[in-house]
């Protein structure tokens, strides 16, 4: 079977409905279009029908053929593309590519490039390679999109003044101090006007600014630059639309084998590159409307590339420019509220209604008036942020040398360059490895920073051989790989340094590492060897050795026993940490042999007496598998176990002189709550605070800025930054009993929720307030199960703001709210969700709330997140708002997973 050919796996569950005999058949449900599908429609033609004309015009081919490009792109693209919401046509990322031809080969030549490239995008699609597409370094992607963004920029330049452009950048600057001194004031004016309208369109204010951003500022541009043409009598070039009898379709192609191998690979490069990337962007911009990624689901990139093929090879052969997907047309889509692709699909035939109707009124548009339009594109391709970017990741030589590249050589050679530099910087960051040796307070330091291979190997050496013998040397290890002839030398040279009396500590940047640790006068044991993972989570320095000390001629021990990382098992987060052990005082002495080092049969275990993951051990020598029992009981496969000489020894902290805690209050685990807490923040300063100071001091400079006011349970399961993926400063976080908001009045005296609400609101300025509950909450519980009377504890007295849930819930003319797809598990679920709804409407009664919605400038959003399953859930509304109709819950997740 052809690989392009879906296979349909047979469904078991789907029965085939059959009617009765001599009975017509049942009617087939009518095609219908939503109204947000219409109204995006219109929004992305008005500024599709500008944007085609003008990159028609800078790339020197017919007018209609950005029509035919825009058409073909909405209706093709639309209906057999992998991104449903994508909108493909003309690109400003190919005005380059596409003028280069026309110049070489000539219009009917580059439409049968076209037709070529769109079946190189064909094949490339059945061998499901888009996803290596994606591997392209976004340096060298951001830095050819510049290049073209300048070279667009100083064509259309000429035309603005009211000339003719040259064939390359270099021409056109050279020329540009003659167009200077011939200037045209009328296409000067238009452009003027029309880059004024450009730039004040998007920034009027007020509700009525508000109300006009709706129409498209580059719609606006085009249009009030023409009628103000047309009301003063501006003489000046106009568009021309010839009969589309005598329009040019595609030839046989014409031209050097080798040109035309070259022009047909650049062009399936840069539309396949574009339109894959797009369709990534688009699915982030999907998933941050709530609700539209269960319905639309991931892209299908290699789908998305069939259908790029499909239009490209329509659009050339009926005389159109080539396709990719166009990020602003796009994104226009999903913000106008596109839910399928019948709006992307429906803009193409507005294309087609326009091109066939409006041509009199298009013969208007001056060609200054475009041509300052597609100026302003070619000036926003060259992005400030992705500058920003590129920098931070010291990536900026890549990008400026694609830039010029593509500048002065072209776009193939740009790219090659940028690959070529690329891949020498990789090169450089392996090779380049800074090692230094200094002596503080009677202790020798060998730093070594950067990749530690077997060219760092001679430098190593060489360092460490300075070092006299007999001394105390700490080696820190600063870098994410150890090779193995690196780890050999440090071996041997760390066995000698031992064998003549010295000491050695070694450290590294990585969980299990004390780098804090006081020197004393120890020795280390052997290193671990080196270790390779295909993990990209793994940690950044898991190749690391152990710190570890121990006397002269006695066992090692390991100085960090905590080996928890992040997000794997774990139970109340407990480490191989003694079990019960006394805070250390004076008089305490470390225990031979702590809980959690092994079981009975050899299997390493948890202080909670579950086998330890091996994802939790420290990388060392491994010994033959042992089969160990499943915790559940049940025979599992067998458990790495771990060579080491000796059992450790528990771990011993520095507490604080006066402990947080009485003495011997122990956690669940077994292990002291101060000591515990002294573990968790060690472990904070040693691994996290390294990786997020930087950002956490620009916060600290800037001010928070949060974007999401997120009110959910104080229950101790429910991880807000987990869950939602963020990090400091992206939520205001306000944890109560039971995610209550008290309504206004209601307070009695705690007005703590009221507060952070109206300081979220009115000095945070968030755009969305989040209502979280969760399954198993205890305020629900307790609300259930609440018997009349009794005292009034300080926890009664709060959860009587739960009451109105407890009523709706008992309402039954109100419909209660649901999870798609099943029923609620109990009555606390159900209680669960009417709370998350009840809590929403309380929220609405704040004015602070209330002025926001009105004005537009906040939303809310409900979520319930089930611990037991680790999924989370939206409300959704079906018809009307969710709070209305009881609202819907539905499953947040990722249908298209092999996408």
């Amino acid at each position: 079977m052809s690989a392009c050919v879906p296979t349909r796996t047979p469904d078991s569950t789907h029965t085939e409905r059959v009617h009765p005999p001599h009975s017509p058949p049942p009617r087939r449900r009518r095609f219908r279009i939503e109204g947000a599908d219409v109204s995006s429609a219109i929004a992305v033609f008005l500024i599709a029908l500008p944007l085609s004309l003008g990159i028609a015009l800078a790339t020197g081919a017919p007018l209609q053929a950005g029509l035919v490009a825009a058409a073909v792109g909405g209706i093709v693209a639309g209906r057999l593309g992998g991104s449903p919401l994508q909108v493909s046509g003309p690109a400003a990322g190919l005005t380059v590519v596409t003028a280069d031809l026309i110049h070489r080969y000539g219009w009917r030549t580059t439409c049968a490039i076209t037709v070529l490239a769109g079946l190189a995008q064909l094949g490339l699609g059945c061998l499901r390679v888009a996803r290596s597409a994606l591997a392209v370094s976004p340096a060298i992607v951001h830095g050819m999109l510049a290049g073209i963004g300048v070279t667009i920029a100083v064509a259309q330049l000429h035309i603005v003044l009211g000339g003719n452009p040259q064939s390359s950048v270099l021409d056109n600057l050279r020329a540009l101090p003659a167009q200077l001194t011939d200037l045209r004031p009328a296409a000067v004016a238009v452009s003027l006007l029309t880059l004024a309208l450009l730039m004040l369109w998007p920034r009027l204010p007020g509700r009525a600014g508000r109300v006009l951003r709706t129409v498209p500022a580059a719609l606006v541009a085009v249009a009030g630059a023409t009628a103000t043409a047309a009301l003063a009598g501006l003489t000046q070039p106009r568009v021309e639309l010839p009969s589309w009898h005598s329009h040019a379709l595609a030839g046989l192609p014409e031209g050097p084998v080798l040109g035309l191998a070259a022009a047909v690979l650049t062009t399936t490069l840069v539309c396949s590159v574009q339109s894959l990337l797009g369709a990534v962007a688009v699915d982030k911009l999907i998933a941050s409307r709530p609700g539209l990624p269960a319905r639309v689901g991931r892209s299908d990139l290699d789908r998305e590339l069939l259908g790029q093929g499909a239009a490209n090879i329509v659009s050339g052969s009926l005389g159109g420019l080539p396709i990719a997907g166009v990020a602003v047309r796009s994104s226009a889509n999903v913000h106008s509220g596109a839910v399928s692709r019948n709006s992307t699909m429906l803009h193409g035939v507005l294309v087609v209604v326009a091109a066939l109707l409006m041509v009199p009124l298009l013969e208007l548009i001056p060609l200054a008036s475009l041509a300052a339009l597609v100026m302003a594109v070619g000036i926003q391709m060259v992005s400030l942020n992705h500058i920003r970017t590129v920098t931070r990741h010291r990536e900026v030589l890549v990008y400026a040398v694609t830039t010029l590249g593509v500048v002065v050589m072209g776009v193939l050679e740009g790219v090659a360059l940028g690959i070529a530099v690329a891949v020498a910087v990789s090169l450089h960051r392996l090779t380049r490895t800074r090692i230094t040796h200094d002596e503080k307070e009677g202790a020798h330091h060998v730093h070594v920073r950067g990749q530690l291979t077997f060219l760092a190997v001679p430098r190593l050496s060489r360092v460490l051989h300075q070092v006299p013998h007999g001394t105390h040397v700490v080696v820190e290890l600063d870098g994410s790989f150890m090779d193995h002839a690196a780890y050999e030398s440090l071996q041997d040279w760390q066995k000698t340094h031992t064998a003549q009396g010295g000491t050695v500590e070694l450290t590294g940047r990585r969980a299990g590492t004390g780098t804090d640790t006081p020197h004393t006068d120890s020795t280390s044991t052997e290193p671990s060897p080196p270790t390779s993972t295909g993990d990209p989570t793994s940690s950044p320095t898991s190749a690391l050795p152990p710190t570890t000390t121990s006397h002269p001629g006695t066992a090692p021990s390991t100085i960090a026993d905590c080996r928890c990382r992040p997000w794997t098992p774990w139970r109340n987060h407990q480490c191989e940490g003694p079990a019960a052990a006394p805070m250390p005082d004076s008089s305490s002495t470390p225990s031979a042999e702590p809980a959690g080092t092994s079981g009975t049969d050899g299997t390493p275990t948890l202080a909670s007496g579950h086998p330890t993951p091996a994802s939790l051990l420290e990388p060392s020598e491994p010994t033959e598998p042992v089969n160990s029992p499943d915790p559940t009981g049940s025979t599992g496969p067998a458990t790495p176990t771990h060579h080491t000489e000796t059992p450790e020894p528990a771990l011993a902290l520095a507490l604080p002189a006066h402990p947080v805690a009485p003495f011997g209050s122990t956690s669940l685990g077994g292990e002291p709550s101060a000591q515990q807490l002294v573990r968790g923040i060690s472990a904070f300063q040693r691994n996290t605070a390294p990786l997020v100071r930087g950002e956490l001091a620009r916060l600290a400079r800037e001010g928070q800025r949060p974007s999401q006011l997120f009110l959910t349970c104080a229950d101790s399961r429910v991880v807000t930054s987990m869950i939602t993926s963020s990090g400091p400063g992206d939520l205001f976080v306000v944890r109560n009993v039971g995610n209550l908001v008290p309504l206004p009045g209601e307070e009695s005296g705690d007005d703590s929720v009221a507060a952070a609400i109206e300081y979220a609101v009115d000095v945070l300025e968030v755009r969305s307030i989040t209502v979280c509950g969760h399954s198993g909450c205890g305020a629900m519980q307790a609300l259930l199960n609440a018997e009349p009377g009794g005292v009034r504890t300080p926890l009664k007295r709060w959860l009587r703001h739960g009451l109105p849930s407890l009523e709706r819930l008992a309402d039954d003319g109100r419909p209660w709210a649901r999870l798609a797809g099943r029923a609620p598990a109990d009555a606390v679920e159900q209680l669960c969700l009417n709370n998350v709804v009840q809590q929403l409407e309380h929220l609405r009664a704040h004015e602070s709330v209330a002025r926001a919605l009105r004005d537009g400038a906040l939303e809310l959003h409900g979520m319930y997140f089930h611990v037991g399953e680790a999924q989370a859930y939206l409300l959704t509304g079906t018809g009307g708002t969710g709070e209305e109709r009881g609202g819907v819950f539905a499953h947040v997740g990722v249908p298209n997973a092999s996408a």
